[in-house]
């Protein structure tokens, strides 16, 4: 396909092509730029992490849908969650796309310092996957049960990675273990690895599996070296995954910016759902050397939700990655905060019970996420708290937090 050079910037040229869209999708365009909710601070930079479930945040900035809402969405892409944590909490980035458990952790002072922090909207459910290494496949792991008998016959030191310790990616690993009966923390080594190092990492073997996003669990097929074992929309289905995090001091000092910014990307991800062209020309846009830095056909299908293990089987995921789905996607449900401070307990994080719907209350940002999906039109749910049913059976529904947290006969201790 050939181009005529208009003297256009690509973000000009994407920011033309979506005009449409953009203009039809909401009626007020600008309207916050007058009275009393003009954002406060007009400039917004906004740390992410080179993963497909970046998309919602660049592409409300690359489409504009920022600047309808009187703000400029300044994309950073940073090299691991550590330091997305700390920029967070000394102020060197306004918000972040960032690990659900992460937020909640440094609330509660645990994998860093502690800062009273805000989740303003989830970002992205589904889309994450388990990675085995080739080597370990060829010696018959390609599953979780599988994995679990050759961990039982062959005893050596076997080494997984995850990418924080208080993470979304840590908590699929442990809890996708202990349903096939591997305590993580008794029977493996567990290291941490920011997501776009765990390929390189893998290569050279200094892991026999890892839990990431996407793209980097189908760059492993596409390099050879490790196979799909299980996503974590198996561990559970419809799970939250990234959020956009503050600190609450940002929240309450900015808060029309705040409820600017969850309007832009509440309709970048609308946006990314709506169809095939659109998200294809998502992973266009993303694969660029300043975002995520890979081949397009790494991020391109499975985001349509189409699998391969690696080993010759292929299936269509109806439990794909979704940016918006209705705003079923995007809602801050406080039973989803919650689950990761029981993991937390299960696992030795905690040591003590938290008033789990306390911190989800005084984290996740309900009220303001409503402003903004009313003024959007975005359905959202009656309930803050959803029922889920994950792969061991159990189900939650965030009613009784700590029986459920106790409830695990894999945990630590």
């Amino acid at each position: 396909m050939r181009h005529v050079d208009t003297g256009l910037s690509r973000r000009e040229l994407l920011m033309s092509a979506a005009a449409a869209t953009t203009a039809a999708a909401t009626p007020f365009s600008g309207a916050w730029a007058q009275g009393s909710d003009k954002p406060e601070k007009e400039e917004v930079k906004i740390g992410f992490i080179p993963l497909t479930d970046c998309a919602s945040v660049v592409m409300a900035s690359v489409l504009g849908f920022d600047k309808k809402y009187g703000i400029k969405i300044i994309p950073t892409k940073e090299a691991s969650w550590a330091g997305v944590r700390d920029k967070l909490v000394n102020g060197d980035l306004d918000m972040a796309h960032v690990l659900y458990g992460l937020v909640y952790g440094v609330h509660l002072g645990v994998g860093g310092p502690k800062k009273d922090m805000a989740v303003l909207m989830t970002l992205n459910r589904n889309g994450q996957a388990l990675t085995l290494s080739k080597k370990l496949a060829d010696a018959g792991a390609v599953d979780g049960l599988s994995l679990a008998k050759v961990m039982a016959k062959d005893k050596r030191e076997y080494t997984f990675a995850q990418t924080f310790p208080t993470g979304t990616h840590a908590m699929w690993l442990y809890y996708w273990l202990a349903s096939y009966g591997v305590n993580p923390m008794k029977d493996a080594k567990v290291i941490t690895v920011p997501p776009p190092q765990m390929v390189a990492n893998m290569r050279v073997g200094n892991m026999d599996g890892y839990c990431v996003g996407e793209p980097w669990n189908h760059r492993a097929i596409i390099d050879g070296i490790g196979i799909t074992a299980a996503t974590t929309q198996d561990v559970w289905p419809d799970h939250p995954e990234k959020v956009l995090g503050a600190t609450a001091e940002f929240v309450k000092k900015y808060p029309n910016t705040a409820r600017a910014v969850i309007m832009a990307v509440l309709e970048a991800g609308r946006w990314i759902d709506a169809g095939l062209k659109n998200k294809n020309q998502m992973a266009e846009t993303i694969a660029e050397k300043s975002y995520v830095n890979t081949s397009v056909d790494a991020i391109n299908q499975r985001i349509l939700g189409r699998y391969q293990n690696g080993l010759g089987k292929t299936w269509d995921d109806p439990k794909h990655m979704k940016f918006f789905d209705d705003g079923q996607a995007t809602y801050p449900y406080l039973s989803d905060g919650m689950w990761f401070l029981t993991q937390h307990k299960r696992w030795g994080l905690l040591k003590s019970h938290p008033d789990y719907l306390g911190v989800a209350k005084a984290i996740n940002q309900t009220e303001l996420y409503k402003q903004a999906a009313a003024q959007l039109k975005v359905s959202v749910p009656k309930s803050d708290l959803r029922t889920s049913k994950l792969i061991d059976g159990t189900v939650w529904d965030g009613k009784d937090p700590a029986k459920y947290a106790d409830s695990f006969k894999v945990r630590a201790g």
